[in-house]
């Protein structure tokens, strides 16, 4: 399983080639239907790059049909047709998304039985379904479980408090749709940019809200086995109360493509950025009930002679680590495979998953250690 096509050669998908690449492990076939985007990505000798329109069913089916396994690292309304394409082709099937509806139409396409089929292998959902899931076993029952995820930049200076430093797609799909929840045990629909709460790390205080899709299909798994589960992104105080003006009191949630359009020509890209995970647990353990809080904090870091943000490396290293734990055999099952069915061990274990271990250094020296 050493010939791997990454539809999508935007920033993510351009990590996850280099990734893959440097490794020395895999050949990958880089497909964008931009020939400019394509253009941008350094050449390596276990590279090719592919111009690809994925609206074209038969040529879309033609160039997965070459690959062993499929990561798709487009936008997530193209999710579909290429889940669809790896299904005919009998090819693994890997992605980042964190859509709803994309997800239920990758279950459904993985029931053909035939080859591997792991949505949602990014951050979250991704690793912090992973780590969620480790932290549950430490209790005998589980009472709440707050998952909190932020993409920041370490230094805003706007009224937003915010820069843009990933899918402004992403960004507006979860601030509109509804958020799943378990509230006082029962699975619910929840409005988003709901339930604000206050939070203080390492000395920092943020927000945090509710948003659509970070759950990823926690919600079915611990569905009767916790009394209340939720995700929220987390930004910096302030935040929530606008976009509430704007998305609510102006109806922006109604016009989608003027939000996006706004988002994309107002909001500054930064590549100086940390990613915060924030994880608290809390039920019975041995006899008593306790909590239990984890914290991570990601920055970026230079790899392969380029510099990478935080959110670049954690969504990137998070998907490869999950292809090299599906390559070395220790995933083996056939069909549709949770994120919180991967054990934790064998994530943080992995080359790539250990841009996550704490007691880690840079990628580099990882790199060098292997």
């Amino acid at each position: 399983m050493h010939r791997v096509a990454v539809t999508g050669a935007g920033q993510i998908g351009d990590l996850i080639a280099t990734l893959l690449v440097e490794s020395g492990d895999y050949d990958v076939t880089l497909f964008d239907s931009s020939e400019n985007q394509l253009a941008k990505i350094p050449g390596h000798a276990r590279l090719s790059k592919s111009h690809l329109d994925v609206v074209d069913s038969l040529e879309l089916q033609a160039a997965v049909e070459q690959h062993d396994v499929v990561v798709n690292a487009a936008p997530y309304h193209l999710t579909e047709p290429i889940a669809r394409a790896a299904s005919n082709g009998g090819a693994h099937y890997i992605d980042l998304t964190e859509d709803v509806a994309s997800t239920r139409a990758v279950r459904a396409l993985a029931a053909n039985g035939i080859s591997t089929f792991i949505p949602q292998c990014g951050l979250a959902p991704g690793i912090v379904s992973i780590l969620a899931a480790d932290i549950a076993r430490e209790f005998e029952d589980l009472d709440t479980v707050k998952l909190k995820v932020g993409a920041l930049p370490r230094y805003p200076c706007n009224a937003l408090s915010y820069n843009l430093t990933w899918s402004p797609e992403g960004v507006v799909n979860e601030y509109c749709n509804p958020c799943t929840v378990i509230f006082d045990g029962q699975r619910m629909q929840a409005p988003p940019l709901e339930q604000r709460e206050l939070l203080f790390i390492d000395g920092v205080q943020y927000e945090s809200f509710n948003t659509s899709g970070g759950l990823g299909s926690l919600a079915c798994t611990w569905d009767g086995k916790v009394r209340n589960l939720s995700y929220q992104s987390i930004r910096y105080p302030g935040h929530a109360a606008i976009m509430r003006a704007l998305l609510r009191d102006l109806g922006l949630s109604n016009r989608r493509e003027l939000l996006l359009d706004m988002f994309s020509h107002a909001l500054p890209v930064t590549t100086q950025d940390v990613v915060i995970i924030f994880i608290d647990m809390s039920g019975m353990r041995d006899g008593r009930l306790e909590q239990v809080t984890y914290t991570n904090k990601i920055y970026g870091q230079e790899f392969a002679g380029r510099d990478y943000t935080a959110i670049q490396l954690c969504t990137a290293s998070s998907a490869c680590a999950v292809l090299d734990l599906l390559a070395d055999g220790h995933i083996q099952k056939l069909g549709f495979v949770r994120q919180e069915d991967i054990p934790l061990s064998d994530f943080l274990a992995n080359r790539f998953g250990r841009v996550f271990r704490t007691d880690c250094g840079s990628m580099e020296q990882q790199a060098k250690a292997m």
